[in-house]
């Protein structure tokens, strides 16, 4: 089963990710993966820390002349930033007599919790004496890593005909009308140039002008703000996922993969909360015969309420999944909070940050829907190699170009003078 993990803090010494089940064969372009890790520093609103780091994973193993063995594959993502931090966050013990020593940890220290971070319970959960030590792995800067896990999968993916786009829908009260881009039907090629050339990875430039002047404002304010993102996939096979157990229904991976990135509060499968108001005739997405040409399967639908899936399986329709993330919690202007360890009334400590990241949370949305896509790929087509999982994707997809009903029990399609398989 495709899996990874990833070890790191915010301030230490870099970020390590480990992704085993990835088939042999699989052939990385390095310079794609560090364009995507770059694009999760890119955004109007970003703080100052992305003018330090320029983000590259450094493949340590399973790949071999840019080729995947089969092997676990090892990444390591350095902070070029740890020299301002090498004794707060050194792994060995440090002299504390030490005059430099005793100026950094001055300069660094916390002593009041953050309204809306992970700080007040972590430091309760693992008994801590300092705030940092929760701080360190709760900070969003851990998505780095998930980012070149996902920029990997996402080339898996395209390698199969399945191709991802993320774009934002909204910042703060601004939001992209409806009318402008139909998520449904707009070209995924050109969404993603759209979103390339905007600042805020929006797909219009008028909307995109009012998002900056929406952020201009949180910042004097000393305030942030959130926004929501949505990410659309084509290509995927009819199938995904299961109905027959809970967790193997793929909008309920969706949802955890979506809601275990730092800051999203809700995730949104097609219509999901507006379906919610409208009767079963409005929501349903109606099934029509079709020749094949459209989207090489026999069925045909013309709307995509679901957003493409039922029953907890891809149904054929493009994907679209959306994701809402809160506002940053670390302000300028802070709010009312607590000391700690005296636990008396004080104001949010404040640090470095964002004032808007919902462009950078675009890629890492993408990057989490990349990996559960691949992982639910090799799920149903399970291979050790991209020869065998190509081939035995290629022979699903012919079934199901098929008059798919006239399949046997043994899933082998019969032919017959009537039928003909290109």
């Amino acid at each position: 089963m495709l899996r990874f993990l990833t070890s790191g803090e915010s301030h230490g010494q870099g970020l390590v990710a480990i992704v085993d089940g990835l088939p042999a064969g699989l052939v990385l372009d390095t310079a794609a993966i560090s364009a995507e890790m770059h694009k999760r520093q890119q955004g109007y609103g970003r703080g100052n820390r992305q003018k330090i780091e320029k983000d590259e994973a450094e493949f340590f193993s399973g790949v071999r002349h840019g080729i995947t063995t089969g092997a676990p594959v090892a990444l390591l993502i350095k902070n070029r930033d740890f020299e301002n931090w090498k004794f707060v966050m050194s792994p060995l013990p440090v002299d504390e007599t030490n005059n430099e020593v005793q100026e950094q940890f001055a300069k660094k220290a916390i002593a009041k919790f953050r309204p809306g971070h992970a700080d007040l319970a972590g430091t309760v959960k693992f008994h801590q004496k300092d705030i940092r030590d929760v701080l360190e792995r709760a900070s969003a800067r851990e998505t780095a890593a998930r980012v070149a896990v996902g920029a990997v999968c996402r080339q898996l993916l395209r390698t199969l005909g399945v191709t991802v786009v993320s774009h934002v829908l909204a910042v703060g009260s601004v939001q992209l009308p409806r009318e402008k881009i139909d998520s449904d039907l707009i070209d995924l090629s050109s969404l993603s140039s759209l979103v390339d050339s905007s600042d805020m990875f929006c797909a219009d430039e008028e909307t995109t002008e009012a998002m900056r002047v929406h952020v201009k404002a949180a910042w004097q304010d000393g305030d942030s703000v959130g926004g929501i993102v949505e990410v659309l996939v084509d290509g995927l096979p009819v199938g995904l996922g299961s109905y027959t157990q809970w967790d193997a229904r793929l909008d309920g991976q969706l949802a955890q993969a979506v809601m275990s990135i730092q800051a999203m509060k809700a995730v949104e499968i097609g219509d999901g909360v507006q379906a919610a108001t409208l009767p079963g005739s409005q929501v349903h997405d109606a099934l029509f015969p079709n020749n094949g040409e459209a989207n090489g399967l026999p069925f045909q639908r013309r709307t995509n309420h679901a957003g493409g899936i039922e029953g907890g399986m891809t149904n054929g329709s493009r994907l679209r999944v959306r994701a809402y993330m809160k506002p940053i919690p670390t302000m300028r202007k802070g709010l009312p909070s607590i000391s700690f360890p005296e636990l008396t009334a004080d104001t949010a400590h404040y640090e470095r940050s964002d004032v808007c990241a919902v462009p950078a949370a675009s890629v890492v949305v993408k990057a989490m829907i990349s990996f559960v896509l691949a992982r639910a790929i090799l799920e149903k087509f399970g291979s050790d190699a991209m020869c065998d999982l190509t081939a035995a994707l290629d022979r699903y997809r012919l079934y199901c170009r098929a008059p798919f009903m006239a399949a046997n029990s043994t899933g082998e399609t019969e032919e017959s003078p009537e039928m003909e398989l290109e």
